[in-house]
Formats: C-alpha cells, sequence, structure tokens
C-alpha cells in the first residue's frame, strides 16, 4: 500500500492506495474508500464513485510521485478569472497583485504531459488575486488569477 499527503486549500489529506488491479484502484482519502479508474498509467486516476458520508469533497489524483501538491479544487470565477484550461503544474506566476496586464500578456506558465504552456490574461485589467503558486498542481478549470 502507497501512501500520499495531499494539500487541498491548506487542508491536508492522507490518500492510501490499497489495490490495483487492470486499472481500477481502491483509495482511501482520509479514511473514507473510493473506487478509481486509471486513465493514464504514467499521472492520474480519477474519481468513479463518491461515498455517501460527509467527507470532505476532494477529487483524489494520486500520482506516483508525491513530489508535487494536491491538486488545487476547480473554482468558480468571474468573467476576469483566468482559469486552467488542462491539468498540470504551476511552474512560474509572472505577475503580481496589483501589476497593469493586457489581454494576451503570458500571466502563468503551467507544465500538462511534459510541455509548458503560457496562460495568458483573457482582458485587460489590473490583477486582483492570484490564487496559486509555484509548484501547485491545479486541475481543469481552477481559477489561476483574477482580473479586475
Amino acid at each position: 500500500m502507497k501512501q500520499f499527503i495531499y494539500r487541498i486549500n491548506g487542508q491536508e489529506y492522507i490518500v492510501a492506495v490499497n489495490k490495483m488491479d487492470n486499472g481500477l484502484a481502491e483509495v482511501a482519502v482520509n479514511g473514507s474508500n473510493y473506487k478509481v479508474e486509471l486513465v493514464n498509467n504514467e499521472e492520474e486516476i480519477t474519481l468513479v464513485t463518491r461515498p455517501a458520508s460527509k467527507a470532505p469533497a476532494a477529487t483524489a489524483t494520486a500520482a506516483p510521485k508525491a513530489t508535487t501538491s494536491a491538486p488545487t479544487k476547480p473554482a468558480s470565477g468571474g468573467a476576469g478569472s483566468v482559469k486552467s484550461p488542462l491539468p498540470g503544474i504551476i511552474i512560474d506566476v509572472l505577475v503580481n497583485e496589483g501589476d497593469e496586464v493586457k489581454k494576451g500578456q503570458t500571466v502563468v506558465m503551467l507544465e500538462a504531459m511534459k510541455m509548458e504552456n503560457a496562460i495568458q490574461a483573457t482582458q485587460d485589467g489590473k490583477v486582483t488575486g492570484i490564487h496559486v503558486s509555484k509548484g501547485d498542481s491545479v486541475l481543469e478549470g481552477v481559477a489561476l488569477i483574477t482580473i479586475g
């Protein structure tokens, strides 16, 4: 059994991979059991079923390497949110809160599937919030920064 500790929005989750069989795995997240299906043999598994209990809602992404932080949960953002177009790891945040940005300007660098992706501002404006840090793992649709 392999165990990983993931931090999602400041909360730590203990993820134990109990059993792997033909692309299906049984994992326990903070003691709640899940059955997950292996999507990519190298990197991630996705949630197939959720327990009926009030366990914290965590999308278990149990990667073989425990060196990255837990995926950030998708956040609803307004029109000024720059969202991750795909799951990956933040390799650089190129702006600071309060910076003025132009539409199309690269604001975040995201590594996904061993490729660097330049994430660009969706509009002109001032950066009013930065929701990720270098090294964070994010899921598709996560608000990375907010432009006001």
